[in-house]
């Protein structure tokens, strides 16, 4: 993908590419079972999407995805946040 592509993105949803790229790689080797790990991560794509995150749907986007075995990944948090 070339730059043009990412500042279009930044311009259309006003995310920072960069910081979504630098989540991603961070979610490579990430132990997705572990309950800090996927608030920490939680809570990052909450502060990269400016969207606030309340206790009890992070409970519930961590109870997903820990304990029923849904992976981890951006449009599994956006559709749970989108249904609140």
């Amino acid at each position: 993908m070339d730059n043009g592509f990412f500042k279009n993105m930044e311009k259309k949803t006003g995310v920072n590419m960069k910081e979504i790229m630098e989540l991603a790689n961070s979610l490579q080797n990430a132990n997705f079972k572990d309950e800090k790990t996927v608030r920490s991560v939680i809570k990052k794509v909450s502060q990269i999407a400016n969207k606030p995150v309340p206790k009890e749907m992070e409970d519930q986007l961590v109870n997903s995805i820990i304990k029923d075995g849904k992976s981890l990944d951006f449009n599994t948090i956006a559709n749970m946040m989108n249904k609140k």
